[in-house]
């Protein structure tokens, strides 16, 4: 029987790229099922991922498109849409032999900004 749009009951979504901030807390929430500890321990695995993918784009190596894959897939599973995004852009940016500069500078910042959120978080007892 086919159902009319009255009859559906709609659901609100979550914004795609949330505006509160470097990381989308609800999203890692969602991701660690609220299990505050391994929170924790998924923000400080990708605070130490994001600095070394950070260092090793600054050399613009053959494989940096990789690196950028990478660390957007790893920024989007933790919530922090910004770095995700940034990593896309420069990632395309490299792929299609566009100057990467202006990219990966807007990167760095995510990156900062997202690192000093998860290092506040990881201050707090």
């Amino acid at each position: 029987m086919p159902y009319s749009l009255e009859q559906v009951a709609w659901m609100p979504s979550p914004p795609l790229i949330p505006d509160d901030g470097p990381i989308d807390f609800d999203h890692l929430r969602r991701m660690t099922l609220g299990d505050n500890s391994l929170e924790r321990e998924v923000l400080a695995m990708f605070a130490g991922q994001a600095a070394e993918l950070a260092a090793a784009l600054a050399q613009l190596s053959p494989d940096a498109a990789t690196l950028a894959h990478k660390l957007k897939g790893s920024a989007r599973a933790i919530g922090a849409v910004h770095v995700a995004a940034a990593a896309a852009d420069l990632e395309t940016a490299l792929r299609n032999g566009a100057d990467p500069t202006e990219p990966r500078e807007a990167l760095n910042h995510t990156i900062s900004r997202a690192c000093k959120a998860i290092d506040a978080i990881l201050r707090r007892s």
